[in-house]
């Protein structure tokens, strides 16, 4: 499979099936390219716009035979309306501050991310990780990326987020917090958060990567309204939009790339 840029062919490769992580009993299976040299930055704008993620300096997006359950979703910074439990929820946090920092992975972070993923995903790969490996998800990026350090008055690192940023918006790659701090809801608040930072940057779309519906560690993106889905090649409102499960609503190849 091949994108013909004006510079050079860009190569698509699908993984072989693996067990999906979100959706018991379903196989996945992923289209990837890399995104590393001179055209990074267009590439994964337009690779980001067509509903792609990235991972280091691969943009990947799902391409399952009999599911499309991952929806890429994505923000208007605008137009977002917190709802009451959203807001009791930035009430609860007004004292916790975030930092932009360059995307440079520190140990402070990293002891953070340890700590997350054991007590949130143990049986994930991402629990074995060691900091080399953490350094590399942080920094081994082709394109403009950087980090919002979520810290207390007392100077506590308690959540930290690696974003993107695209040509129209900033893109959410990953945000891990303290796990102690549950009754916070930080992943929520580094959301919203990361949606006014869209706002001051004068940018129109926070991306969120995949809503699954069926996923209770997924499911938590369509809280934040207004919000856009990507459905057969056109991003639409989330309101009167079902994700389809039976992949009638996946974006074939060729790519259709949403300008």
């Amino acid at each position: 499979m091949t994108y013909t840029s004006p510079r050079r062919p860009q190569l698509f490769y699908t993984t072989a099936p693996m067990p999906c992580p979100y959706v018991v009993g379903r196989m996945e299976r992923k289209v990837v390219t890399d995104i590393g040299g001179p055209d990074a930055e267009r590439l994964h704008n337009r690779l980001s716009r067509a509903g792609f993620r990235r991972s280091h300096t691969i943009a990947y997006a799902p391409v399952c035979p009999s599911c499309s359950a991952c929806v890429p979703i994505r923000v208007p910074a605008t137009r977002f309306a917190p709802d009451r439990t959203q807001r009791r929820t930035l009430r609860r946090n007004m004292m916790i501050e975030g930092f932009e920092v360059p995307a440079h992975a520190t140990t402070e972070q990293f002891t953070l991310f340890q700590r997350y993923q054991f007590a949130r995903h143990a049986e994930g790969d991402m629990a074995a990780m060691n900091f080399y490996d953490y350094r590399a998800m942080i920094e081994d990026t082709p394109i403009d990326t950087l980090m919002i350090e979520f810290r207390t008055p007392e100077d506590q690192l308690v959540c930290v987020s690696l974003i993107d940023r695209l040509d129209d918006g900033l893109s959410a790659v990953y945000s891990f917090f303290d796990p102690a701090l549950d009754a916070r809801s930080l992943g929520s608040y580094a959301i919203m958060y990361l949606i006014e930072h869209t706002r001051r940057m004068g940018l129109p779309y926070l991306y969120l990567g995949y809503w699954i519906r069926d996923s209770a560690k997924m499911a938590y993106k369509a809280r934040f309204r207004p919000a856009e889905i990507l459905f057969r090649g056109a991003w639409v409102p989330l309101d009167g939009h079902e994700a389809p499960q039976d992949g009638s609503g996946m974006t074939r190849f060729p790519i259709s790339f949403p300008e």
